[in-house]
């Protein structure tokens, strides 16, 4: 889908991309192997995160670079060529996992706050053990936080890991996902709370 990829944004493209556009539309290698070292450790961290395994991170990546050189002819430098290349890499991921068998999601409806009709949250949520936060970053936890993700709807976690874990910003993820940035903080916030929901059972106090 050559010219579905290639869709503009509003964010001009930066000039130090102009000349590896320039070559990469002339099909010069080069340009094609400077594309390669320039974008690939980053792009391989965006799959890695959705497809969730590194044989089909590197398989995603390959597929996405691929699009990119067949779709560059159609590429018009309105938008940042690191935007484009997380959408293309973001769709290429994204196939790869729905081609796979089906990983267990909880429907996002399930793991939301209920309320009451007055307005009050119903069985709230209780505090965070603190001694348990502060071991958010061992390998452990982050393995569990990962795993919680991944339970996650597909649509919901794909905005959770640009955003949270890519730490790109609602603009990109905007036109990574081909969606507006209205849908990417409404996502965003039904993922927050749904991860919260799974990870309370954790982190809460006894």
């Amino acid at each position: 889908m050559p010219d579905a990829v290639a869709k503009s944004a509003t964010a001009p493209i930066e000039a130090s991309d102009l000349v590896l556009v320039a070559g990469l539309k002339a099909g010069h290698g080069a340009a094609f192997e400077q594309l390669v070292r320039q974008y690939g450790s980053r792009l391989l961290a965006v799959a890695r995160q959705i497809v969730g395994s590194e044989d089909d991170a590197q398989d995603a990546l390959q597929d996405a670079f691929l699009t990119a050189f067949r779709a560059i002819g159609s590429f018009e430098g309105k938008s940042r060529l690191s935007t484009w290349l997380h959408r293309v890499t973001v769709n290429a991921a994204l196939m790869r996992l729905r081609s796979k068998k089906r990983r267990r999601e909880q429907p996002i409806d399930e793991l939301l706050p209920q309320f009451i009709p007055d307005g009050h949250r119903q069985n709230p949520g209780r505090a965070w053990n603190q001694t348990a936060l502060a071991g958010i970053e061992q390998k452990e936890t982050q393995a569990l936080v990962r795993a919680r993700i991944d339970q996650l709807p597909v649509d919901y976690r794909t905005v959770l890991l640009l955003r949270d874990i890519q730490e790109l910003d609602t603009a990109t993820v905007a036109e990574a996902l081909g969606i507006s940035e209205g849908n990417v903080k409404v996502r965003l916030h039904r993922a927050r709370q749904a991860l919260r929901t799974l990870l309370d059972p954790h982190f809460t106090e006894a």
